[in-house]
């Protein structure tokens, strides 16, 4: 029910209606731009009513979100774009911003900048300024610019610019009726923006942008941003060339007269050298600082700087900074494996010990044939199954707090304390953030690699990301670990040996991670690594039941659904080659045989190599696969329920049935360095295929685990023997 207040024609947010993403066709389109850790995309909330996923990085957003909301008997479209620093650099994440602002000519463009931060965030608002005078300019985080004894005077800010300036604390919706307020005036001509100076260059700069600026104006008298085409032509920029040439800025303009335009601007290049780009740069800044001096004020020596600088004293600290990593680490893990054992203990009865009877029983009573019982229901089922009961419970709780340790601001203090490390290795520095974003889902830290501007390091970060130990390969580690490794020490200590094994193996990935970066930088992908601006944002308490909501919905549902969608063929795969027979055993059996003598050589087994290439697409059931191809093998109809059937039992009865099938310390050990140095799933293989657009880098990202886990079981064998 509406109160008074929400249908008073004096609240201008009275009219706002929330429409998600499809309003059908819309009156107007609102670019939503920023820098990352502003508060973009809670704005985009706030006005859209989606449930978009805040993150405290740079590149979150990596492709643009888009929503839409009704106003005052208006439609507008909202698309959120990357959060980025600068529009002079040609990452990946700046391309898309840039690019939607030059050619999608938005009806407005609102920037969100950080209140507490401006000196920093106007550098691009003043170069959005050179494209469009459709701006608007929003002030977020106000509520922490008072924080810090940060006073701003908008009306100032307003006039030096020349277009609306909002104040607004996104978070708690203070300020949003008079962003939609200022929205509505420039989309409609009401306000009447101010057209924006261009950037005081040297004289030397100045007359080379001059010189282009006049030879645009030559082919379209009315090219609305020709300074800024002109700065970009300076600095050889292939999207805008690419865009003049098909005529996207101008009619008037196609690539045979543009050619002697950038004949021009090549010979000019020439002539600056890098003083341009270092004049260009300082010309923004000094800009900002002016703008800064006039509107700001604020008193640096209050205690809440203070507090965030004591902090990152600690956090970052060359000596403390990796052991509280490797601490954050190590709870967010323990949490993980304690937290997720009931709940999956709870999905396994339900959909195997319930569901699965159920679904046989009702099989048969529809007289379904044996083997179209088995194959739908202990196959395609029972593969599916195992997937979710094994997977969502760690997924729904690692996720959670991963993000929430991201929402806090934790995690660019992971990139700032790897970055020098990255670098040694010739890797770039945001590689720690897709690296972490691994150890939840390698998919989802192969996308993460979009943030990257440098095409080499971005295959490198691509290539090493399966090293991070994904939540599909922790049960496996958990399980070995604790049955095997667990037992040598006394009961007290069995549960700390066993995650500190299980840290072990993690950490020995991001070992290979380092190893294998500078190993392809020295050979496949030379070149040296790349600089890049890593802001670290203030502390924020995150919203936590927000937080949980994304979580479950952006990360855990949608990759749980990718693993189920490989998982269900993978499930019919095993199913088959254990019932199709050729002589007297089935496919399964002599495919181990054929196997074993290799797999023994390696400190391994048949069993364990066949359920690694059947389970390709999903880690989560090769332990199931492993106990159902062991009883196969040693004839023990003690446990599970037949060929095919995948089961898990408790951890005294996988014990049992391992060590009777020949399993020993060595083959534990080794198989749980195999499960780190194999090929990614299904999922990750196809997601690196999509990103990379590549075969050959697949199959390299593919194979060269492989390698190496091959190799160090080899080594670990022969020591273990050598030792023995």
């Amino acid at each position: 029910m509406k109160t008074a207040c929400d249908t008073c024609e004096l609240n201008p947010s009275a009219e706002l209606m929330k429409m998600g993403i499809s309003a059908g066709n819309s009156d107007y389109t609102v670019a939503l731009a920023g820098n990352p850790n502003t508060g973009k995309s809670t704005v985009f909330n706030a006005l859209t009513g989606l449930k978009q996923h805040t993150g405290n990085w740079p590149g979150k957003t990596v492709v643009r979100a888009e929503g839409s909301f009704s106003y005052q008997d208006r439609h507008y479209k909202i698309v959120d774009l990357p959060g980025t620093y600068s529009l002079l650099s040609t990452s990946e994440d700046e391309e898309v911003a840039r690019d939607f602002v030059l050619f999608g000519q938005p009806d407005v463009t609102v920037v969100v900048v950080d209140a507490s931060r401006l000196r920093r965030n106007l550098s691009l608002v003043l170069q959005i300024l050179q494209i469009t005078d459709k701006v608007v300019l929003c002030l977020n985080l106000m509520d922490e610019a008072r924080r810090h004894q940060i006073s701003i005077d908008v009306r100032t800010l307003s006039k030096d610019l020349g277009i609306p300036v909002v104040a607004t604390s996104a978070r708690s919706k203070k300020g949003i009726p008079e962003l939609l307020a200022a929205i509505k005036q420039v989309a409609n001509g009401t306000f009447i923006t101010a057209k924006h100076h261009s950037f005081q260059l040297s004289a030397q700069s100045g007359k080379a942008v001059s010189e282009i600026e006049s030879l645009l104006a030559q082919l379209d008298s009315n090219l609305p941003n020709a300074h800024w085409l002109a700065i970009r032509l300076l600095e050889d920029d292939e999207s805008i060339i690419t865009g003049l040439k098909e005529g996207r800025l101008s009619a008037e303009i196609s690539g045979q007269n543009l050619n002697p335009v950038l004949e021009t601007a090549e010979n000019l290049r020439t002539e600056l050298g890098d003083e341009y780009r270092n004049d260009l740069v300082e010309s923004i800044y000094a800009q900002s600082a002016q703008l800064v001096k006039d509107s700001v004020s604020s008193d640096q020596s209050k205690r809440s700087f203070r507090v965030d600088r004591a902090i990152d004293h600690i956090v970052t600290h060359r000596i403390w900074g990796f052991p509280i990593m490797f601490l954050l680490l190590g709870v967010i893990l323990w949490i993980t494996i304690v937290g997720s054992n009931y709940p999956s203990q709870m999905l396994a009865s339900l959909l195997l010990d319930t569901i699965h009877p159920f679904l046989k029983n009702g099989a048969t009573n529809l007289n379904f044939p044996w083997w179209l019982n088995g194959f739908l229901v202990d196959g395609v089922y029972l593969g599916t199954a195992w997937v979710v009961a094994v997977m969502l419970p760690p997924m729904a709780i690692f996720f959670p707090l991963f993000t929430l340790l991201e929402d806090f601001g934790y995690l660019p203090r992971v990139a700032f304390n790897l970055d020098r490390i990255f670098k040694k290795s010739g890797a770039h520095g945001k590689q720690a953030l897709t690296m972490s974003m691994g150890f939840g889902c390698n998919a989802a830290g192969v996308v993460a690699t979009r943030i990257i501007n440098s095409p080499r390091e971005k295959l490198i970060a691509i290539i090493t990301n399966n090293f991070s130990l994904c939540n599909g390969r922790w049960p496996t580690q958990i399980i070995i670990a604790t049955i095997f490794l667990g037992v040598l020490v006394p009961s007290q200590w069995a549960g700390t040996v066993s995650m500190l094994a299980v840290i072990g193996i993690a950490v020995l990935g991001i070992a290979f991670t380092f190893f294998t970066s500078w190993l392809l930088s020295k050979t496949l992908l030379k070149g040296e690594s790349s600089f890049f601006t890593l802001e670290l944002p203030p502390y924020r308490p995150p919203n936590v039941l927000q937080t949980v909501y994304t979580s479950l919905i952006d990360r855990t549902l949608i990759v749980l659904w990718r693993a189920v969608v490989f998982a269900a063929p993978a499930g019919a795969a095993i199913w088959l080659i254990s019932n199709i027979t050729v002589g007297d055993q089935s496919i399964a059996l002599w495919m181990i045989t054929g196997l074993d003598p290799f797999g023994m050589f390696l400190g391994l087994n048949g069993v364990i190599l066949l359920a690694y290439i059947v389970a390709i697409p999903a880690n989560e059931i090769v332990i199931p696969t492993i106990l159902m191809l062991t009883t196969l093998t040693i004839g023990n109809t003690a446990l599970g329920a037949g060929a095919g059937v995948m089961f898990e039992g408790s951890d005294s009865e996988i014990a049992h049935l391992l060590h009777a099938g020949g399993w020993t310390t060595l083959t534990a050990v080794n198989l749980m360095l195999f499960s780190l140095l194999h090929n990614p799933c299904s999922t990750t293989i196809y997601t690196i295929y999509k990103e990379t657009g590549s075969r050959k880098w697949t199959f390299v990202a593919t194979i060269l685990p492989v390698i190496y886990g091959l190799t160090v079981c080899f080594v670990v064998t022969r020591i273990w023997h050598f030792l023995a």
